[in-house]
């Protein structure tokens, strides 16, 4: 199993982690009276301390393409290194943007601004100090959330005796066949159909798991992947997500068509 780091891919939440981004570092500026704030009078404060603050969330929003595409380009796996690249990267463009603010915003007319050398050691280093961790303790927070919720939604296909499970988030399942002394799990995982086997019988399955629906002797779906129902020759065939099909006997079809609400003529 890949090692991740924990991560939550949805963008828009992404954009909470920004916007509470925005508050702390203006409460930061106004108390902690870096970077000459102390100097500034109440109303300069109230100008310029949230012009840093829209830049260091507007940096953070400006990155978030790079980060959907390092989650795709590890098939949707999030990585220590990806973490710390995106941890650099927000540094380095927090760096630039700030500097911008310095010079162009609150002393464009100062003929002898900091240095660039003494802004970077001196004040963005000991701010950075300060901001980061909390960024990297809310995106972890965010994962680790995330990691929880999907946990609870796992199911597990037990098997056997002394033989191993395997446990899944139910969104993942899409059906469960009969395969001999077996049963055959069928999965999503990155966008992709995976098989898992199982020593166990369909019908311990059904049984610890009777949210799973049964169409047949050989067959359990999860209806929640279920697209649609189609006839031939008086046969039945359930079409699931990833266009994978399977039989509906006639046993099984008065049950069947009630809980996928359709109807046959």
């Amino acid at each position: 199993m890949k090692a991740k780091y924990p991560f939550d891919p949805v963008l828009k939440r992404h954009f909470i982690i920004a916007m509470g981004l925005f508050l702390w570092v203006f409460l930061f500026l106004f108390f902690s009276e870096p970077l000459d704030v102390g100097e500034l009078r109440f109303k300069e404060k109230l100008i310029f301390l949230p012009t840093y603050s829209f830049v260091a969330s507007l940096g953070y929003l400006v990155l978030l393409p790079l980060q959907s595409w390092l989650y795709a380009y590890h098939s949707q796996s999030w990585k220590l290194s990806s973490e710390l690249l995106m941890l650099l990267a927000f540094s380095l463009l927090g760096l630039v943007l700030v500097r911008m603010v310095y010079l162009f915003v609150v002393v464009p007319f100062e003929p002898n601004p900091y240095t660039l050398s003494y802004f970077i050691t001196a004040i963005y280093i000991p701010a950075l100090l300060v901001v980061l961790p909390i960024v990297a303790v809310w995106r972890y927070g965010l994962g680790r959330y995330l990691e929880k919720r999907e946990e609870e939604q796992k199911v597990t296909i037990a098997g056997s005796g002394n033989y191993e499970g395997f446990r899944l988030v139910w969104n993942q399942l899409i059906m469960v066949t009969s395969a001999d002394n077996y049963v055959e799990v069928i999965y999503t995982e990155d966008n992709g159909i995976k098989k898992y086997l199982i020593r166990n019988t369909l019908s311990a399955v059904a049984s610890d798991l009777p949210q799973l629906l049964r169409v047949h002797r050989s067959f359990l779906i999860n209806p929640d992947q279920y697209k649609y129902v189609n006839s031939e020759n008086g046969k039945f065939k359930i079409t699931m997500i990833h266009d994978l099909q399977c039989p509906v006997s006639k046993t099984y079809l008065p049950e069947v068509k009630a809980a996928l609400n359709f109807t046959t003529n």
